[in-house]
């Protein structure tokens, strides 16, 4: 049976609101197939403009084994490109981030100008044609000061997410920010696996100690928390101009929601840890803001600081997590923050959630594993992100 048809029928026998076959979590052929069909046609958060802060500055991630550069123009736009030398195909910039003048390839010293334009291949014939061989462009999405990515034109309509999204983040001003830490966790469990966890709080309030103090562990579904009161959040809401509706695509959603009573922000004790705040709040506790992308992204914004989460698929159970957080560009390390205060709860959560995926991924190797029901409410978010991987995943092989 061919990879298709293979891919076909798993799907087909894959219960709506029930975890994947156990070969979506753990077969390299169906990694592949995630890598070069799936994730394809999707949009991926690379990261802020925040990270760009003049021209030559880069970002340069690997998705699956797509190699892509996001860099900062003299004219002070941001493109994305594949970041694949147009001579033989070596990888340009190492992972990571920097800033250069121009982009040389480390193999045979082609060199690419700010907006990817081949600007010198030495060696080449007369009859070579530089304005043949730039760097082959990606869609890009400048969001609110965030920087979204397709690998192909198969992603889908960016507008609707903009248009929800935008009104929400414009707030937070995250183009007048910087970044205050970022960093990268590998995780012996699949992508998917990783996203599960992360797109929903059923484990949260046994697994999470330093979160719960903070953040609202129990919804009822949607970002709506158990015991909270919604109409009166949706009025402070409505006070300030802004909406408390959550809004979902089919591989989007963003929404407002209340943190624990009296806290201000997502801390080991609910108090501010940076005093130059990227929101102003008029005195008021606004809660959090959270807007999420399938396949690989959520983030929160505070009155204080923001964070976002990525996962990385490197191997069919093998992920990079990469955390960013960022702060009002006033701010000063060990002045107006301290950084420890800063990521200590994100970055507790994200071991502890490391713990949960790759003891899920022993526990789904195992001949015992039988796709399970996700718990309606509760895992809401991760019915919507499985919805999409099968829809996704079907197109896609449908496309072979």
């Amino acid at each position: 049976m061919n990879t298709r048809q293979r891919i076909l029928d798993l799907l087909e026998g894959a219960r709506p609101g029930h975890s994947l076959p156990r070969a979506f979590y753990n077969d390299p052929a169906l990694f592949e197939f995630d890598v070069a069909n799936v994730l394809p046609r999707s949009w991926f958060m690379l990261g802020f403009t925040a990270e760009l802060t003049s021209p030559g500055s880069y970002l340069s991630v690997t998705i699956g084994s797509h190699p892509i550069l996001a860099v900062r123009g003299r004219d002070n736009q941001i493109r994305a490109f594949h970041n694949t030398c147009r001579h033989r195909g070596a990888q340009i910039c190492a992972e990571g981030s920097g800033t250069s003048p121009r982009i040389v390839c480390p193999y045979h010293r082609w060199t690419y100008d700010l907006d990817g334009r081949l600007m010198a291949a030495t060696r080449m014939p007369d009859s070579f044609d530089v304005t043949e061989h730039g760097l082959i462009p990606l869609r890009t999405e400048i969001l609110s000061g965030c920087i979204y990515v397709a690998l192909s034109d198969a992603a889908p309509d960016f507008a609707p997410f903009r248009a929800a999204a935008g009104p929400h983040l414009d707030a937070y001003r995250l183009a007048d920010t910087k970044l205050a830490c970022a960093s990268v966790l590998i995780e012996k469990a699949n992508w998917k696996l990783v996203m599960e966890n992360a797109r929903e709080c059923y484990h949260c309030m046994t697994s999470h100690p330093d979160l719960k103090v903070s953040f609202p562990v129990v919804f009822e579904g949607g970002l709506t928390p158990v015991g909270s009161d919604p109409a009166a959040f949706a009025d402070m809401m409505r006070s300030r101009g802004w909406s408390a509706e959550s809004e979902c695509g089919s591989w989007w959603h963003v929404g407002r929601y209340p943190l624990n009573p009296g806290v201000e922000t997502v801390s080991l004790d609910g108090r501010m840890v940076v005093s130059e705040p990227i929101l102003d709040t008029g005195g008021q506790q606004l809660g959090g803001l959270r807007w999420a992308t399938d396949p690989n992204t959520f983030c929160h914004a505070f009155t204080d600081y923001a964070f976002m989460f990525s996962a990385i698929p490197v191997g069919p159970e093998e992920t990079r997590v990469i955390s960013k957080w960022l702060v009002s560009s006033k701010a000063r390390e060990g002045v107006d923050y301290d950084l420890e205060k800063l990521t200590t709860v994100w970055t507790r959560t994200n071991l502890q959630d490391r713990a949960l995926a790759e003891n899920n991924q022993r526990g789904v190797n195992g001949l015992g594993y039988r796709p399970g029901p996700y718990a309606p409410g509760a895992e809401e978010l991760v019915i919507r992100f499985n919805d999409w991987y099968r829809a996704t995943a079907r197109e896609a092989a449908a496309a072979l």
